[in-house]
């Protein structure tokens, strides 16, 4: 097991599954939200929603358990940079994605979003750092529904936001409840980013 990276729900890990010969990804409920009953029961219904997505453009939820005190979310492992390295390591040699390219990612993107909504699925957090490209080149979401858990809970700032600010739509800077347009929105900023090099408003508060 291999330690990829750490946020602000869980750490996440690379796995070997030796009865599929396959790699996975768990995240781990850091120890301190494993106490809060609420936190898991939200976490826990949120794991089952997103459990029954099937697309190949959303990362797939492989399982949901726990062992002893540590509760844990295997998926699908994605061999492959995220959207917003990929548009990093780009802009660095000044090599901006063609208009195939874009095409092609986002008629992904919005394949994947469009069956999650139609299932009444919001992700709430759509950003290149929550979009993955395999090794065949395949674009994948990530991350549904985590925004959602972590909204209202004490383990945001008191008065912070769900959603990051440069990709957040208006209801959501305002504090309103997001809906379908709030991931419309963000995929919106997205198209422009990757169109222009730049995000069309930049902060760090909406």
């Amino acid at each position: 097991m291999a330690r990829l990276g750490r946020g602000g729900m869980a750490e996440v890990y690379k796995a070997y599954q030796p009865g599929l010969d396959r790699y996975v990804g768990i995240k781990v409920l850091h120890g301190h939200l494993v106490d809060d009953e609420d936190f898991v029961a939200r976490f826990e219904r949120e794991a089952l929603a997103t459990g029954k997505l099937r697309h190949p453009n959303i990362v797939q939820a492989v399982d949901f358990d726990r062992d002893g005190e540590t509760y844990f979310l295997a998926m699908e492992f994605i061999d492959g940079p995220t959207l917003k390295d990929e548009m990093k390591a780009r802009l660095a040699v000044n090599k901006p994605f063609t208009l195939k390219e874009i095409s092609r990612i986002f008629t992904a993107l919005c394949s994947a979003v469009d069956y999650a909504h139609k299932r009444s699925m919001i992700h709430r957090d759509i950003k290149p750092a929550n979009v993955m490209i395999n090794q065949e080149g395949n674009v994948v979401l990530t991350d549904f529904g985590i925004a959602r858990i972590m909204e209202g809970t004490q383990y945001t700032q008191t008065g912070a936001l769900s959603g990051t600010p440069a990709y957040m739509s208006p209801e959501q800077g305002k504090g309103e409840k997001a809906d379908e347009r709030s991931d419309i929105y963000a995929l919106g900023v997205m198209l422009y980013e990757m169109v222009t090099g730049r995000v069309p408003y930049e902060a760090d508060t909406p």
